[in-house]
């Protein structure tokens, strides 16, 4: 395996890189400390291809491997992990839309959406099924033209600010088999948005729950077959599981590099931090951690990128691996950072708050590991 970048992967991730640095990093606290959500900032990301990384280039996206994406969502997430896991997560509705989207609603939606100018919620967490997705109980009902949903979601991310909804809603019977994924048009009448949740950290995007009350949905905004929602959930899933995880890497990237800065100048005891074996063991753990971690991803992406029979599970593992282990790596650099770390003076307690989410969303890291543990298990069978 091949561990260096290419020529364009190191293009992807310079451009990355700059990007966040001139429009992201200058705002990350603000945000946070506001809660703002930056839709103008989203809409340049949508500007140089960010919004639409791997969908193709017929509906207006880059066409970009999984790896390649993952690399530009690290280095986003390390000026803001908040705003880079949105983008991760409208990235996965349009990419959604692109590949199970009827001709009409694409020609509809599809340029808008890849060029970041209208944006995306995903809406398959409801108030009492959050890992127990097979059960939902949204409601699809068929009608004349089209279909009728009620019910409710919770938990959306960008919900009341976004302008286009992938609802997964139950239009069968019980199970995951009597599931179908709707596209909705945000504003359609007969849906609410809750109050916007109050949360440690994801500042810097919008949570509400949204009741949907008999609203109407157009016969051509079914995504892919009736029935065939929870194939499609699960799908999106595996490419948010890397992304969710690339964003943990670059949180804790620059967790790690705001360290290695800081016990350098920190004097303690007539010596910088940098000369106690304690803090250089610690500093080396870091290290070490996350080149296991990037490593562990990128497997997944280059797996889930050749459809590879294992895709699934490398992709559980590397989002639960990269999520923990990412968390404690910045919990780490406020703790080499002292009193300071735990201020807002310095990045590392808000890179601490957003990454603390990321062991819970995509199916949290206890449902990673039943993932993990059913496959490795059944191959063990005699």
């Amino acid at each position: 395996m091949d561990f260096n970048l290419s020529e364009d992967q190191h293009a992807f991730q310079q451009a990355a890189r700059d990007f966040a640095h001139a429009e992201m990093s200058p705002h990350a606290a603000e945000w946070d400390a506001t809660a703002h959500f930056p839709i103008d900032v989203i809409k340049k990301a949508g500007e140089m291809g960010f919004c639409a990384m791997y969908c193709p280039p017929d509906d207006g996206g880059m066409g970009l491997s999984r790896l390649d994406a993952a690399i530009i969502l690290e280095e986003l997430a390390a000026a803001c992990p908040s705003t880079a896991a949105y983008i991760s997560i409208h990235n996965m509705v349009a990419w959604m839309t692109s590949t199970w989207g009827s001709a009409q609603l694409k020609s509809e939606w599809s340029a808008a959406l890849t060029s970041g100018q209208k944006l995306a919620s995903y809406c398959l967490t409801e108030p009492g099924n959050g890992s127990d997705a097979g059960n939902l109980k949204t409601r699809a009902e068929k009608v004349d033209g089209g279909w009728r949903l009620t019910g409710a979601k919770a938990f959306i991310s960008g919900a009341g600010a976004t302008d286009f909804l992938v609802v997964m809603a139950r239009s069968g019977g019980a199970g995951p088999k009597g599931i179908s994924a709707f596209a909705v048009d945000a504003k359609a009448e007969g849906i609410h948005y809750g109050r916007k949740e109050e949360k440690m950290g994801w500042n810097s995007q919008p949570t509400r729950g949204i009741t949907f009350e008999n609203v109407f949905v157009p016969e051509h905004h079914l995504l892919g077959a009736e029935g065939e929602g929870f194939t499609i959930a699960m799908k999106g899933l595996n490419g948010g599981r890397i992304n969710i995880a690339a964003c943990s890497l670059g949180g804790a990237q620059a967790a790690y590099d705001a360290a290695r800065g800081y016990v350098h100048t920190r004097q303690q005891f007539g010596q910088s931090l940098a000369g106690f074996q304690s803090v250089q063991f610690k500093i080396a753990d870091m290290a070490t951690r996350l080149i296991a971690a990037r490593t562990m991803v990128h497997r997944a992406a280059v797996l889930l990128d050749a459809g590879a029979p294992d895709a699934i599970t490398a992709c559980a593992m590397a989002k639960q691996f990269a999520s923990d282990h990412c968390f404690d790596i910045v919990n780490d650099a406020l703790q080499l950072h002292g009193g300071y770390g735990y201020t807002r003076d310095y990045p590392i307690e808000r890179l601490l708050r957003d990454l603390r989410v990321h062991q819970i969303l995509e199916g949290t890291n206890e449902i990673m590991r039943l993932i993990i543990s059913r496959s490795v298990l059944d191959e063990a069978k005699p």
